[in-house]
């Protein structure tokens, strides 16, 4: 129990890698069915939707009126920045290079957010930190180039504006991340992910607006199977994942969670075998078991 409390922030990363791997599956279905335009407002909207029922019945408010002025400040922005900023450009970017390559790029996450977190936060790791963060993603890139879709070619021949959606997503969530963890502070994790959720919904009414796209979110309401995609997303996404992965930086260091919470693409193995029934390369294994080795030393 005294292991699990010290450790509490990694744990609650983990967390959040699992509950992101459900998510990017439901969204990439749901993208290729209703839009990813469509995808991104709606999911924010259930996933507020959720997170009011939840606090209501845990801290008695539907809305978070108990944040402090600061709180709303930085949680916005944070907001603003992870997910609208870095989220639309990720989306845009799989649409040019691919996910695998774009999901590779966002490796990067962990060393920004470190210095993000060094800048604003102060917080310093340590060499065997930095060990720990490179087997991690060393063992991601691993198990995503070995990654291969039917008929695909591996090539590095990749669009430049393909990369700086990636880079600009990263860019995004890692500096979304540390902004969430200056302004939560000692605020409920689960209210300020409201906060953060309030200001992503604002910043895509006025995407939408402007990009003139509310007849295609109205025709995607009416897709069955889109919904339900983006509502099994938004559950493990928007709802548990956003605030678990405030529950991981107030525990730990930024660098460190976003190291843990960027196993998506290692976690993602099982589901691929399982559900698409492709196969499992040596490679993968090994960048697999790489990353758990580098995930490790964090517990250590």
């Amino acid at each position: 129990m005294i292991f699990f409390n010290n450790h509490l922030g990694e744990f609650a990363a983990l967390l959040t890698a699992f509950f992101w791997t459900v998510t990017s599956l439901a969204f990439e279905n749901a993208s290729h069915r209703i839009g990813s335009i469509a995808v991104n407002i709606l999911r924010l909207v259930i996933g507020f939707a959720f997170l009011s029922v939840f606090n209501l019945i845990r801290r008695g408010l539907i809305l978070p009126i108990d944040a402090s002025y600061d709180n709303w400040i930085w949680l916005t922005l944070s907001g603003l920045v992870g997910f609208v900023f870095g989220d639309l450009f990720l989306f845009k970017s799989y649409t040019i290079i691919g996910s695998r390559f774009s999901m590779l790029i966002m490796t990067l996450v962990p060393p920004i957010t470190a210095l993000f977190s060094f800048i604003i936060l102060g917080e310093r790791l340590t060499l065997f930190h930095y060990l720990g963060m490179t087997l991690t993603f060393s063992g991601i890139a691993m198990a995503i180039f070995s990654r291969k879709a039917k008929g695909e070619k591996l090539s590095l021949k990749l669009a430049p504006r393909g990369i700086i959606y990636a880079f600009g997503g990263a860019v995004g969530q890692a500096l979304g991340l540390v902004l969430s963890k200056f302004g939560l502070k000692d605020y409920d994790p689960f209210a300020a992910t409201q906060i953060r959720i309030i200001a992503g919904i604002f910043g895509y009414v006025i995407l939408v607006t402007v990009l003139a796209r509310w007849g295609s979110v109205i025709i995607a309401t009416k897709n069955k199977p889109g919904m339900m995609l983006t509502s099994l997303g938004a559950f493990f996404g928007p709802f548990l994942g956003v605030s678990f992965s405030l529950v991981a930086v107030k525990y730990t260091e930024a660098g460190i969670a976003s190291t843990i919470m960027a196993l998506v693409p290692v976690f993602i193995i099982l589901p691929a075998v399982v559900l698409y029934k492709e196969k499992v390369t040596l490679p993968e294994l090994l960048g697999a078991l790489v990353s758990v080795a580098g995930v490790a030393l964090f517990f250590l």
